[in-house]
Formats: structure tokens, C-alpha cells, sequence
């Protein structure tokens, strides 16, 4: 089955990275099917991912989350509560939410783990991802079956590079 999907990137710190972002995030929707919404798989599902640097994302967490620091990865689910189901809408893509991420830190974070950026960037789009789709990760044991899923994840998308090795999954 193919999922349809409508991908929006904003790149205001203009990265030039040669990313298959689009490509990506459909495997995942794919992979992650059972977790979507029946009634939109014909419509398909939309998202945004808006790569930035620190002081943008450090607001972001500041304003949002109350940490005045900045942070890899942030996602604001459009689907926080469960809706009605509309049906005038169905023919339209459902929108998942926003995904940002820092550049500043991806590169830190690729640094320090001696993997690429790429990689560090696919853990990142597959974990806030998972945010958008209601997962999270409160305690130590939900966090373990998150991780796992984002391991999962990025198998799917052939990505299988030594982030996945340094994390032991």
C-alpha cells in the first residue's frame, strides 16, 4: 500500500544537504500504517519539517516547552486530541503537524557520535515523527520502545549507518 504525501521543508538556515526527505517520511508513514488513521490512508497526510539553527529552536523550546536552551528536535502534533471523524473532509491530506530541527546541534550531535549528519538527521526526522503521530516517551521504559521503533524505522528507509550501531539497536 502507498500512502500519499504532501511534504513541506523549510531550510532557513540554507543547508544544501542533499536529503531524500520526501522519500523518507512516506517509507515511514508506510511502516507506521497501523498507527494512522484508517479514514485518511486514501487522502493521504501532510507534514512540515523546518530545519533552523540554535536560536531559533532555543525560543521555540523556551516559549513552548519552558527550557530556555536549545534542543535537537521539536514537533508540534496538529492531532493532539482524538476529533470526530468529519467526512467532508476525507478527500483532503490530514495534516500531521511540525517537525523542527537544529542544524547546530544535528552537526554537534553527528560530531560527537561519529556518524554523518544524514544520519543524525533521519534519527531525528523518524523521532519527532513519532511525536506527531502521538507517541512519547515519559519514563525510561517508553523511551526504549521509542527508540526501537525509530531503529526500525530507519531500517525501512535503508538507512542501517553506525547510528543504529552506537545506539545498540
Amino acid at each position: 500500500m502507498s500512502i500519499l504525501l504532501e511534504f513541506n521543508l523549510q531550510d532557513i538556515v540554507k543547508s544544501d544537504l542533499d536529503i531524500p526527505w520526501t522519500d523518507w517520511f512516506a517509507t515511514w508513514l508506510e511502516n507506521m500504517a497501523e498507527d494512522l488513521p484508517e479514514t485518511n490512508q486514501q487522502a493521504g497526510f501532510e507534514l512540515s519539517l523546518r530545519l533552523t539553527d540554535d536560536l531559533e529552536i532555543q525560543s521555540l523550546n523556551s516559549t513552548y516547552r519552558a527550557q530556555d536552551k536549545p534542543t535537537d528536535v521539536l514537533a508540534f502534533a496538529a492531532l493532539e486530541v482524538k476529533v470526530p471523524e468529519i467526512t467532508e473532509f476525507l478527500c483532503d491530506p490530514l495534516y500531521l503537524g511540525d517537525i523542527i530541527i537544529s542544524i547546530d546541534t544535528a552537526k554537534k550531535q553527528a560530531l560527537e557520535q561519529s556518524h554523518s549528519l544524514s544520519e543524525e538527521l533521519a534519527w531525528l526526522a523518524s523521532h519527532g515523527l513519532l511525536h506527531l503521530l502521538g507517541w512519547d516517551h515519559p519514563d525510561a521504559e517508553s523511551l526504549e520502545v521509542m527508540l526501537a521503533k525509530q531503529a526500525d524505522l530507519l531500517k525501512s528507509a535503508g538507512i542501517l549507518g553506525s547510528i543504529l550501531e552506537k545506539r545498540n539497536l
